[in-house]
């Protein structure tokens, strides 16, 4: 079976304001695309990138603001 790939040419990407002013070890994060978000590593930007649905981007980030998130 196919994947589909989404078309991320217009893709507008940010990281949080939290980030280094390097740049370094940061995610970007785009959510204009129609259905999902996607995130990606900063430091490869042509590299490989994660596609998630909104409800599970707003899931993981209410995690995280309430304090439910642990990372392993």
């Amino acid at each position: 079976m196919a994947s589909q790939h989404p078309d991320l040419s217009r893709a507008v990407w940010r990281r949080s304001t939290q980030s280094s002013s390097t740049g370094q070890n940061c995610v970007e994060v785009a959510t204009n695309i129609p259905g999902i978000v996607v995130i990606r590593d900063s430091k490869d930007p042509g590299g490989p990138n994660l596609a998630i649905t909104r409800r599970q981007w707003d899931e993981f980030t209410g995690a995280v603001k309430g304090g439910g998130f642990e990372p392993s």
